[in-house]
């Protein structure tokens, strides 16, 4: 009865970040879920042995390649997203459904977390946040490990689509016009040109702005709300956080700074999914490149 409701309406959400010390105390909280999302995109199967042989007691994995992306096309960029009904499948999967406070971790400064918490978002979680300092600041705490596989009760997720997201179209509609910033979150030698690991083409849009998203980080953590609002509100000048498009190479590293906005409190900037690798795989399209 009342005392249900009333316990339900204590519950704290985390929409951002969470800490290693915070995330100690919930380890057996039946109520969140924990989900490994360590990657390296040069060694695709790097992830999932890193889980297998340690994660966060209780973490499920989450693979980008397959869990988090759709099958590139060759013209849909590197990480697709995946179909909703897809997406909320996998979730369901997982044991993720709208009650659950989600803690997304991985090694990488959150560039792969953050992809899963914006997904997330897309389907209307906002009980979702990404693990401050990753697995590197919980082993360096000396927190628990586990290689046991996690016991996972599916459930049915149950979503709200959000409109989070710009497709290539709304992009280049919108090129040179005062109501779309870019902000591409690759590293300055990748945006400017000087280097391409990656995609068949070097260079970045037209009118992007160069924020690499390891800018957010200081020691592998996130930087102050208030260091974050003042090196974005730069960047943004007198331009609303609504009006921001984040892009990167996948749609993966740009996810990471919808975050940074979002813990600096500025709300509501939106993801170009495709990114480069979509955008550079039409010659039609404009680019700046070397």
């Amino acid at each position: 009865g009342a005392g249900l409701a009333q316990g339900r309406l204590n519950i704290m959400s985390h929409t951002t970040l969470v800490s290693t010390s915070l995330l100690a105390k919930h380890l057996d909280d039946p109520r969140w879920v924990i989900c490994d999302c360590r990657h390296d995109l040069a060694d695709p199967g790097a992830g999932r042995r890193a889980y297998v042989a340690a994660h966060i007691p209780s973490a499920r994995f989450v693979n980008l390649d397959t869990d988090l992306s759709a099958p590139p096309t060759g013209s849909n960029g590197r990480h697709p997203l995946p179909s909703p009904e897809k997406f909320c499948e996998t979730l369901g999967k997982l044991g993720i459904d709208r009650e659950k406070q989600v803690v997304a971790y991985d090694s990488a400064g959150g560039a792969f977390a953050a992809r899963l918490w914006w997904m997330l978002r897309w389907q209307g979680h906002s009980r979702a946040a990404v693990l401050d300092g990753g697995f590197p600041k919980w082993l360096a705490e000396k927190r628990p490990v586990s290689s046991e596989a996690s016991r996972i009760e599916p459930v049915i997720f149950d979503p709200k689509p959000q409109n989070n997201s710009v497709d290539s179209r709304f992009v280049e509609t919108h090129l040179g016009l005062s109501d779309m910033l870019l902000i591409d979150a690759r590293s300055p030698e990748r945006y400017n040109g000087s280097v391409e690991p990656l995609d068949p083409v070097a260079g970045h849009i037209p009118g992007a702005l160069n924020h690499f998203f390891q800018n957010n980080l200081d020691k592998g953590c996130f930087k102050t709300p208030e260091a974050l609002r003042q090196a974005f509100s730069e960047l943004l000048d007198k331009t609303p956080p609504q009006n921001v498009v984040h892009t990167c190479g996948s749609g993966v590293t740009a996810c990471q700074n919808v975050l940074a906005m979002e813990i600096a409190g500025l709300q509501g900037s939106k993801l170009y999914p495709g990114s480069w690798s979509e955008w550079c795989s039409d010659p039609r399209r404009p680019m700046i490149a070397k």
